[in-house]
């Protein structure tokens, strides 16, 4: 469903390949460009940023990793611009969308390491997650391994998490919904000391809220966002 390999070691993508330049939207208020963040690796990212509404105003940074399954998509596609032009105008953040590098040529942890430095279809979904997850990090084949799945019994402690608060977003139908919620609980009952909130969005699978920006749960999922990120932040006047 998402790339072919050929025995030559030739990758094609399927899905999500296409290049849309950064965009500009007067009229919402934000523009966007892309930035090279580790020129060695040649790791990149899209800026978005909201258009100012005071000089010495401070925003909340939000720092995205999108989805792909590690080896298709990147924030350059027509999906993505378009979803974080809606969010940032709505949100008031500056967005930061990483490039990381994909697998197969660049597998597991390549993907963790470039975003530290600095799931799209919905069928079958644990079958495929099974069989898509030793593609991905051959080195370790194993899906529970703790980057796919943070409450692992070989994981490291979530007790030190290094923040204080944490908004949990599932989707009812979506096949990765489990993982999400066991992180909830997790972060709930493991002496962690900040806050943890879940939103579940009924009804709606894996990614909706990036395939139809219109719908009102996409848009009641930005609203939540935008709520959690601006909840500490104050303005100078």
């Amino acid at each position: 469903m998402y790339i072919y390999m050929y025995k030559d070691g030739h990758v094609e993508r399927l899905i999500e390949a296409e290049f849309v330049p950064p965009p500009t939207h007067p009229k919402i208020g934000v523009s966007s460009k892309d930035i090279i963040i580790i020129p060695e690796s040649n790791v990149s990212a899209r800026l978005f940023l909201p258009k100012p509404t005071h000089p010495n105003q401070k925003l909340p940074l939000l720092v995205y990793f999108h989805g792909g399954a590690f080896c298709v998509s990147s924030p350059f596609t027509p999906k993505y611009s378009n979803y974080f032009n809606a969010l940032v105008a709505k949100d008031n953040v500056i967005a930061v969308s990483v490039n990381y590098r994909k697998a197969p040529k660049h597998p597991i942890p390549t993907a963790y390491e470039d975003s530290w430095a600095k799931q799209a279809l919905n069928l079958d979904g644990k079958a495929v997650l099974d069989r898509l997850w030793p593609f991905l990090c051959p080195a370790n084949p194993d899906n529970n391994d703790p980057r796919v799945n943070p409450v692992s019994t070989d994981g490291p402690s979530l007790v030190g998490l290094g923040c204080s608060r944490v908004l949990v977003c599932v989707a009812e139908k979506d096949v990765l919904r489990d993982r999400g919620w066991r992180y909830y609980e997790a972060l709930g009952r493991n002496g962690w000391m900040g806050v943890v909130e879940i939103m579940v969005t009924d009804g709606e699978g894996h990614g909706f809220h990036l395939n139809d920006l219109d719908c009102e749960k996409a848009k009641g999922l930005i609203t939540r966002l935008a709520a959690f990120y601006n909840r500490d932040m104050t303005s100078n006047s």
